[in-house]
């Protein structure tokens, strides 16, 4: 039978957004194919896609249910989510026999690499596709497993990871690429005849690919490893975190329906879903069918795969200490409503979220006059308090604590040194039994080893530091501490100095963080955008990989040679 999705049909729908974003990565300009706003989706929106109510009951009709992939290995059904908001969600996923699954998924292989950097990605393309029609589903299933609130659920489980996915591929394909497919080749030899070759090169993939996904961002950090393996050719297994399967799930349903569709093996793409307390990732992790491995999550874990699972390519975005300089700023009333939306946003459960403040101990200077240390983490904590007040706002900006791990670090935290910022409750009427609170500001001594040990390590969650430091100079000397010996996905600083923001940047272009300066409209420091933003850099502790460069994608496949004589 003919496949439904023709390479011809494949292209008339998606070569040009294809072409966009090869462009988009290149300028580094702004640009999406995938709208932020509801309203985009459903009646009047996108052809084909579910609308706000059609999204609520798709999600609603998942809840409670057994979500069969047909894939082969099956040997039992497993599922134990329940939502950061309370509800049991209830769905069973399929439970893998290993040693049946993973030969399967090799199958294949082969027909996905001789279809070609062109189809394989223009298959990945239509598979975003299917996902972004079902954008408003897919920000339930993220809300309900990440604890999100849903505006952000919607935003960063949906359009922007269906960005950073597309992102991927796109950097794929241009890595493919850059090899021609074949070329002749001739060397002179004088009187006598050339030398003559035919040549044909293929981008070979290395083998199944490992997604270990994570609990806060499922989609945004799963897509990028995902369908940058899969555009190089290679299987991919799903691994989601066990507190959030659902939204990989129903990527890796829309995922096998696509390649049916366009005639591939659907267990190129299969989920690995595991029983409780089972701990399939380390078992999977050092198994020789394993070749790459993407994870998000702890630096203990991501520690142990970068030694043991020597067999594979191993991208791992881990735990960094995040760390904003404020040592002068023009627009302070701007600067302290950045910091305290930074601070607040998804309960700082964010990899770019700031912990340490570093501010000198006598102060700095403002558009409203000089301030001293005590004036500014008042007036942070004051700037926190008024964005927070209104509970409604509050919830739809904090969302719910994802784990017990989380809220016991924010009750610890106020034990920790002078807090000039208690952390409150925030009741969410709609959803009761979840757990929302507002975030903790502890003032510490940057002088103090004993202080210096606790801003020093990664507090995750709605936790931030004032830490009192000598002097700028001092700042930006723990500042390049921290990135070089704890790793940062992000760094902020705010001067009017010259001097101190070459210091600033000097510290993090020599020790490899991103950097964000004197922000204080609306772009945040824990904020990125595909196909401009690079999201870590692969060079500091926190994270072995950036996403998305060409060295995220390029490692995933091998240029084979075949010479022939001509």
């Amino acid at each position: 039978m003919a496949a439904e999705l023709s390479p011809h049909l494949l292209s008339e729908k998606h070569r040009p957004t294809l072409d966009q974003a090869l462009d988009a990565i290149r300028t580094r300009a702004y640009w999406s194919p995938h709208p932020e706003h509801p309203k985009a989706y459903g009646e009047g929106g996108a052809p084909g896609s579910l609308s706000a109510a059609e999204g609520k009951a798709a999600f609603d009709a998942v809840l409670h249910t057994r979500l069969d992939l047909d894939q082969p290995g099956t040997d039992g059904w497993t599922g134990k989510e329940t939502s950061p908001y309370g509800p049991e969600l209830g769905v069973e996923y399929p439970h893998a026999d290993l040693d049946v699954l993973l030969p399967a998924m090799r199958t294949g292989m082969a027909a996905w690499r001789a279809a070609g950097p062109d189809t394989r990605a223009l298959v990945c393309l239509e598979i975003l596709a299917r996902i972004s029609a079902r954008t408003h589903e897919f920000g339930h299933a993220v809300m309900h497993t990440s604890g999100q609130a849903f505006m952000m659920a919607f935003q960063a489980g949906g359009p922007h990871a269906q960005d950073r996915g597309l992102e991927a591929v796109a950097y794929a394909y241009a890595e493919q690429i850059r090899t021609p497919q074949s070329a002749d080749w001739s060397k002179p030899q004088g009187k006598r005849d050339p030398l003559q070759l035919h040549k044909s090169f293929t981008a070979a993939p290395r083998g199944i690919s490992l997604l270990i996904g994570c609990n806060t961002f499922p989609t945004w950090n799963g897509y990028p490893g995902l369908f940058a393996s899969l555009a190089t050719g290679n299987p991919v297994l799903v691994k989601p975190h066990p507190r959030a399967v659902l939204p990989l799930a129903l990527t890796v349903q829309l995922a096998r329906e696509v390649l049916v569709e366009a005639g591939f093996d659907p267990n190129l793409v299969a989920l690995a879903a595991e029983r409780p307390g089972e701990g399939i990732a380390k078992t999977l992790a050092v198994r020789p069918e394993i070749k790459i491995i993407d994870y998000t999550g702890s630096t203990a874990f991501g520690d142990w795969l970068e030694t043991n699972a020597r067999q594979a390519q191993v991208y791992t975005e881990k735990a960094g200490v995040n760390t904003i300089v404020l040592d002068s700023t023009d627009n302070y009333q701007g600067m302290l409503a950045n910091l305290a939306f930074s601070l607040s946003l998804y309960s700082g459960q964010m990899c770019t979220t700031p912990q340490n403040l570093l501010i000198p101990r006598d102060g700095i200077t403002t558009d409203a006059g000089d301030k001293t240390y005590d004036e500014v983490v008042d007036d942070i904590a004051a700037a926190v308090n008024g964005l927070l007040g209104d509970d409604a706002r509050a919830n739809a900006l904090l969302g719910a604590l994802v784990n017990p791990g989380v809220k016991a670090r924010l009750e610890a935290a106020a034990d920790l040194g002078e807090v000039a910022l208690p952390s409150r409750e925030v009741a969410n009427p709609e959803f009761p039994g979840a757990v929302v609170r507002t975030p903790v500001v502890v003032k510490l001594d940057g002088t103090k080893p004993d202080d210096e040990e606790h801003y020093l390590s990664e507090c995750f969650g709605p936790v931030s530091f004032a830490v009192a430091v000598d002097s700028t100079a001092d700042a930006v000397e723990v500042l390049r501490r921290t990135i070089r010996d704890k790793g940062a996905m992000t760094v902020g600083a705010y001067t009017t100095s010259p001097e101190v923001e070459r210091a600033v940047e000097d510290v993090c272009l020599e020790e490899s963080a991103q950097l964000s300066l004197n922000l204080t409209g609306g772009v945040y420091v824990n904020q990125t955008a595909a196909f401009s933003d690079f999201h870590g850099s692969g060079g500091n502790p926190a994270a072995n990989a950036a996403l998305c460069d060409g060295a995220f994608v390029a490692s995933r496949f091998r240029m084979v040679e075949v010479r022939r004589q001509a």
